[in-house]
């Protein structure tokens, strides 16, 4: 008499690896009209290769930024809608990384979610793929894990990993002094910061995610997923008429944290506050949580999704260039001597 067992899959513990295969060749064609110059090999290998000097670099600095969507996530799961998440993923990165001065070259993903369901993670990488269009940097590679046990039922998880050079030299922040010009430009949302705060006031308000939206258009799930903007293509090319010392992407910490991220100590960034309207959804939100001028400008980017230092001289030429490239542009404020950021009149 012999025992006989039942032979175990690594599909019956919860992996379908021909699900991950499946994927792969869903997305294959959304990597590849991401492709640019400098690219050599993509999606397949047990890594991506990028060729500096096919990209046009002679001197190269590489420079790197990783992030994620935190919990807009949330909303984008509990509503279905998946489709632009990705763009928000890319922005986080590539807006960090020109920040520095530097070009996207490539972005890598990693997705993880406890069951892989092919249809819904194919829009979330096609969303990538379309936030690297936008940028021009290419989609080479990434990572999708199943693990069962780690995740709830449709819940997942997002990182993107973002590469960017420069010539040696150009880096960024450079050359901050006082009388330099900050050039707001115009969010269009809440971007991907602050959304714990965000949900807790949609609980407080009592609307629902289909409900119509109290301060725009269509439906509030809609309205606040609204994509990241992207400003790399337009930054670049504002760099090139000369004078831009520094950029700061008001992202977590809003403009009072992220500004003097980029200039010395004994300089301070004098915003005026009166130079652009707020926002609809940020005035819902100030109303429905009676949260201070104060918080609003810790916690959110308040209508302003990145700002351009730039010699006085020039801040017309880099205001036009930006504009032309389809940019709304403010002129908020300028450096002075002092500490940190000091506000000028008031958005509520």
């Amino acid at each position: 008499m012999t025992d006989s067992k039942t032979s175990i899959t690594y599909a019956d513990a919860g992996v379908d690896i021909d699900a991950g295969n499946a994927l792969v060749d869903r997305i294959k064609p959304a990597a590849k009209r991401t492709n640019r110059p400098g690219v050599m090999s993509g999606l397949g290998g047990f890594g991506a290769l990028f060729d500096l000097k096919g990209a046009g670099y002679k001197d190269p600095v590489l420079v790197a930024a990783t992030d994620g969507v935190g919990t807009k996530l949330r909303i984008a799961i509990d509503t279905g809608n998946v489709d632009t998440i990705g763009i928000d993923l890319v922005a986080m990165c590539v807006n960090d990384l020109v920040c520095q001065g530097a070009e996207p070259l490539f972005f890598l993903d990693y997705f993880a979610t406890g069951k892989l369901a092919v249809d819904d993670a194919a829009r979330i990488i096609e969303g990538i793929a379309e936030g690297c269009a936008q940028s021009r940097c290419a989609l080479i590679g990434g990572e999708t894990a199943e693990m069962p046990g780690m995740y709830h039922d449709g819940d997942f998880d997002l990182a993107g990993f973002a590469v960017g050079a420069m010539e040696r030299g150009t880096d960024l922040p450079k050359g901050v002094k006082e009388g330099d010009v900050l050039l707001g430009l115009a969010s269009n949302g809440v971007h991907s910061n602050g959304y714990s705060l965000v949900r807790k006031l949609v609980e407080v308000s009592g609307l629902g995610w289909d409900a119509d939206c109290p301060f725009g258009e269509g439906s509030l799930c809609e309205a606040l997923l609204t994509p990241t903007r992207l400003y790399v293509t337009q930054v670049l090319g504002a760099l090139k008429t000369g004078g831009v010392h520094a950029l700061a992407h008001i992202t977590g910490g809003g403009l009072t944290e992220n500004l003097p991220r980029v200039f010395p100590e004994g300089l301070q960034a004098l915003v005026d506050l009166d130079a652009w309207d707020l926002p609809p959804v940020f005035k819902w939100m100030a109303e429905t949580g009676s949260i201070s001028q104060a918080e609003m400008l810790k916690t959110f980017n308040c209508g302003i999704g990145m700002v351009v230092v730039v010699d006085a001289k020039q801040a017309a030429a880099a205001k036009a260039a930006l504009e032309a490239a389809g940019e709304t542009v403010y002129q908020i404020g300028r450096m002075q001597p002092g500490e940190g950021v000091s506000y000028l009149g008031s958005l509520l």
